[in-house]
């Protein structure tokens, strides 16, 4: 059965993000808010963890995981950054992005997209998610919480309770947050491009 916390969205209790953190780093896989919905998580260096959620999510190889960032500075560590890339996430973030960019050695092969050899990125600006990434000192691996054969997320904390209480180890429940697709920028050797449309806003791109 899965821990359930309930943590404040706008100022989380330090004591249940750090107790979040251990679970984390002794290989649970996690539910957590962000700002477009709730994610599902592990630590970036467990094959266990990250099997578990391609399980409950019914991934294949094709699929692009997001590494969730507290900042810019972890996001260079993980990516090939131009300084334009970088000038343009740094006004974008935190906020509901996703960004496409070449993978650095520092991300485990299993992560990156099988042929473009590129990751997802996030900043997101949910205070739970931002605190999360802060304390555990490096990025989390992570989903968009939808189950197969749906074409949302789930947004209740109790429902996912329901569904999932034995796949989990922990729920973080922030309340209900209803699923807002994030915007994909890719970045690419001719600069950036919109490649889905989704709640962040752009207008410089556009």
């Amino acid at each position: 059965m899965a821990q359930f916390f309930e943590i404040h969205p706008e100022s989380p209790q330090l004591r249940l993000i750090h107790r979040a953190v251990e679970i984390i780093r002794k290989g649970g896989v996690i539910v957590y808010p962000t700002d477009s919905s709730y994610a599902i998580a592990c630590h970036i260096g467990d094959k266990q963890a990250l099997d578990k959620i391609r399980r409950i999510r019914q991934l294949d190889d094709k699929h692009n995981f997001t590494l969730v960032c507290k900042d810019l500075a972890q996001v260079s560590m993980f990516t090939k950054i131009s300084n334009d890339a970088y000038r343009l996430i740094k006004a974008l973030t935190p906020g509901a992005f996703t960004f496409i960019l070449d993978a650095t050695r520092e991300v485990p092969r299993r992560l990156q997209h099988p042929k473009k050899k590129t990751i997802g990125i996030r900043v997101p600006g949910h205070p739970v998610a931002q605190l999360l990434v802060q304390e555990l000192g490096e990025p989390l691996f992570s989903s968009t919480l939808m189950l197969p054969g749906e074409d949302e997320a789930l947004t209740d904390p109790y429902e996912i309770k329901d569904k999932l209480d034995h796949e989990l180890d922990l729920i973080i429940d922030a309340g209900i947050i209803e699923f807002e697709q994030t915007t994909i920028i890719e970045f690419s050797a001719n600069g950036a491009e919109i490649i889905r449309q989704g709640k962040g806003l752009a207008p410089m791109l556009s």
